[in-house]
């Protein structure tokens, strides 16, 4: 993957964690805060919106397109701790989310034997 489409996926890939993120919280407001099960109504639109933007990942393989994915949502899933929640996240949350987005770019940006 050359560095354009490396630069391309990695905001698919933020866009879909804001999207994946923002339909599982609906779910958790709901679910969990006793918010209105209306909430349920954008969180599944928000979830078919993640679907869709994880398919426009340029990647041969949808599992390794996921892999890659996982790195980016845990570091979206702190910002959103952090933004939305008003939790700061330790020192802990950010090694680990670090050493996850390690291995995102090792996935996208690896060289791939022919």
């Amino acid at each position: 993957m050359g560095q354009s489409a490396t630069f391309l996926a990695v905001g698919l890939y933020g866009a879909a964690a804001l999207a994946e993120i923002a339909g599982c919280f609906a779910f958790w407001a709901w679910l969990r805060l006793g918010q209105s099960a209306w909430w349920a109504a954008p969180g599944i639109a928000s979830l078919c919106a993640f679907a869709w933007l994880l398919t426009r990942v340029d990647a041969e393989f949808a599992g390794r397109a996921y892999a890659a994915y996982g790195g980016v949502y845990i570091g979206a899933s702190l910002l959103w701790l952090w933004l939305v929640e008003g939790v700061r996240p330790d020192c802990w949350d950010m090694a680990g989310a670090l050493l996850c987005l390690v291995g995102t770019v090792v996935i996208l940006a690896g060289p791939r034997g022919g």
